[in-house]
């Protein structure tokens, strides 16, 4: 028999098994361990006291409002955050995509938002924001459910809008330049072209950045805590803020009640993503 000496794959289980190991000791079991609790009562993972099937899941949105309320606030927000998030990003793209003088450093400073760290990040709002209410109303964040809002609106698109640039500066520089200059010599107008050219062929970009901003939107939670809280009495809580509450601020009781609410919230995630991946995709592929 022929010899394989391909070193790439005669070396590749060697080098891919640590990580393989690291996926499923910390992300593959425990996942499982939690969709097994979820439809348990229980103190620790060791002391489970009691099978109780759905009802977990059934006092998730029963219980109490606050879950409920937390999807809608958070869905509510990353419709929000999506739109302003990619529709600011991508004018900037275009702008810094003309070759105006100090490119580099513009694409730098806005990119920095994205190193700072979110617990950090909403601290630093926190402050701002309740300096300019504070100023002009006399009220800070955590006196209207709006301010909230729009405080984590504005922090989130302050941290995403750099990153998501980058995306589509690089989707921008793949078009071909013939393709824009026939555009230009049939006359067609910036804005036609921006429409009928430029976004359909950065449409991968699109779905990557409409991805990334999604999942970040919804999954939010440090820059949540550090913002607001949930305050005022816990209407800007978010879903992954609102699972951390139940499991750590209320009694052992609720334990399996924030583990099903994890399950409910990655099966809410993965389903939207999915959705949001395949619509995407296929405009990709009419183009």
């Amino acid at each position: 028999m022929k010899k394989d000496h391909n070193p790439i794959r005669k070396y590749f289980p060697v080098f891919v098994l640590p990580t393989l190991l690291c996926f499923f000791m910390f992300f593959a079991v425990p996942f499982l361990m939690g969709i097994g609790l979820s439809f348990t009562k229980f103190t620790t993972i060791t002391d489970i006291t009691d099978f109780v099937g759905f009802k977990n899941y059934v006092r998730a949105f029963t219980a109490d409002n606050e879950f409920v309320h937390a999807l809608g606030f958070t869905s509510l927000f990353t419709i929000v955050s999506i739109v302003t998030v990619n529709v600011f990003a991508l004018a900037l793209a275009l702008l810094l995509t003309k070759g105006i003088k100090g490119t580099n450093f513009f694409r730098s400073v806005f990119f920095m938002p994205n190193l700072i760290g979110g617990i950090v990040l909403g601290y630093i709002w926190n402050l701002l924001i309740n300096g300019v209410l504070l100023h002009y109303f006399g009220e800070d964040i955590s006196f209207k459910t709006q301010y909230g809002f729009f405080g984590l609106v504005i922090l989130t698109n302050w941290q995403l809008i750099g990153y998501m640039m980058v995306i589509y500066i690089a989707g921008l520089q793949n078009i071909p330049t013939d393709v824009l200059e026939a555009a230009e010599i049939d006359g067609s107008s910036p804005l036609r072209t921006l429409f009928t050219i430029k976004i359909p062929m950065v449409m991968p970009s699109i779905t990557i950045c409409m991805f990334l901003t999604l999942s970040n939107s919804f999954k939010m939670f440090d820059q949540n805590l550090a913002l607001t809280a949930g305050a005022p009495e816990k209407t800007t809580e978010m879903l992954a803020l609102n699972i951390y509450q139940t499991f750590y601020n209320r009694n052992a009781s609720w334990h399996g009640v924030a583990q099903a609410k994890a399950v409910i919230f990655f099966i809410i995630v993965a389903v939207i993503a999915f959705l949001q991946l395949k619509l995407t995709n296929s405009k990709e592929i009419e183009q």
